[in-house]
């Protein structure tokens, strides 16, 4: 009896999923389930060969085969997976099918609390085991809150990497260069600090910082130009997609355009001399996620416009425009509850994680 239930499950499971047709401003799309059955996903990374690799914040990293069999991914770091805190971004590098390296972000226990980390392992051939883990960063001193770890990463033009950092409740500690708290920070590949970064050999200021006032920027890319860029939650509005430059000061929490949660006003208005402003703006909040820009290689009417996940308002955020962004589509389907994350697939197509639904899903043109 379990070989006949084994060997029906087997089948069942090489039926492929039917495609569901859905419209949006460029005409009609296929959004199709890719991968269901996820605990909490955060994020999804795509493999050579048709893998992927997809985070569960209670600190399960799933390798998912092109033929759909699952694997769980041994020798993750140890998280401590409490409040928005646990295994969250993984990132793979363009040198993958000769370096096999894989980094992932997390929240990491340091004492009495946790702060925001990065690690790098290879990954083994088979996909089942992540070898020779190192931690590259981690934020110091973490704290015992339970929230705005940020997390996403980025592997920058320049080789080095990028990972958001969020404020950890702490407002205050977004301006304080002190502590990486509300930061952009900038590592090397092997966890070095790049001496071009803007406040190296500053006594007072943590030397891997590359930008900061950031509230909890849970969103990073790279533009076709290969610019950097960031969406953050905001607190009751404001959430901003900003562009990231060196030394940067995005002024959280001195300017907003948003207000606290109790509707008293935040810091000293919306401007501030030596303080950015952001790209574009949401009031009332949509509390962004995953953000990614797209190639324009399946919709050329789509290139270069950025999609960004909303976690509050179930929908996809298409944006358009150069250094001001407009948000000109809302992508509104049942299958877009909670969006985490969003990432365009080596062949065009667009896939999304959907925390509501527990599941992965991708777009493709109709036919």
């Amino acid at each position: 009896m379990l070989r006949i239930f084994t060997v029906l499950m087997t089948i069942l499971a090489a039926i492929p999923a039917f495609a569901t047709e859905r419209m949006t401003d460029a005409g009609a799309v296929e959004v199709k389930q890719m991968i269901d059955g996820l605990d909490q996903p955060w994020a999804i990374g795509f493999l050579p060969g048709g893998a992927v690799l997809v985070t569960e914040r209670d600190g399960e990293l799933l390798h998912i085969g092109a033929d759909g069999t699952r694997d769980r991914v041994r020798g993750v770091p140890r998280v401590r997976a409490a409040g928005q805190g646990g295994l969250l971004d993984v990132m793979i590098p363009r040198d993958f099918e000769t370096s096999r390296e894989v980094f992932v972000s997390y929240s990491k226990s340091q004492g009495g609390g946790a702060g925001t980390a990065l690690a790098v392992g290879t990954l083994s051939r088979d996909g089942k085991k992540l070898n020779n883990i190192k931690t590259l960063f981690e934020l110091a001193p973490g704290s015992s809150g339970g929230r705005h770890f940020g997390s996403r990463i980025v592997e920058g033009g320049d080789g080095f990497i990028y990972l958001t950092i969020g404020d950890r409740g702490d407002r205050p500690s977004a301006q304080d260069l002190s502590v990486e708290n509300g930061s952009v920070v900038r590592v090397s590949r092997g966890g070095g600090v790049p001496n071009s970064n803007p406040f190296v050999g500053q006594s007072a200021a943590q030397p891997a910082i590359w930008s900061y006032g950031h509230r909890n920027p849970q969103g990073a890319a790279l533009d076709l130009n290969g610019q950097l860029w960031t969406v953050e939650h905001g607190a009751k509005g404001g959430d901003e997609v900003n562009r990231i430059g060196k030394g940067n000061n995005y002024g959280w929490p001195v300017i907003s355009y948003g207000v606290h949660y109790s509707g008293g006003s935040i810091g000293d208005g919306t401007t501030k001399d030596g303080m950015e402003q952001p790209a574009h703006y949401w009031d009332p909040s949509i509390a962004p996620s995953g953000m990614m820009f797209y190639s324009g290689t399946l919709w050329p009417e789509w290139k270069g416009d950025l999609f960004i996940g909303s976690l509050k308002f179930d929908m996809i955020s298409r944006l358009e425009g150069g250094a001001t962004k407009r948000e000109v589509e809302r992508i509104d389907w049942p299958e877009t509850g909670r969006v985490r994350d969003i990432r365009e697939a080596p062949d065009g197509s667009i896939w999304f994680i959907s925390v509501e639904n527990m599941s992965i899903y991708r777009i493709t043109p109709k036919g």
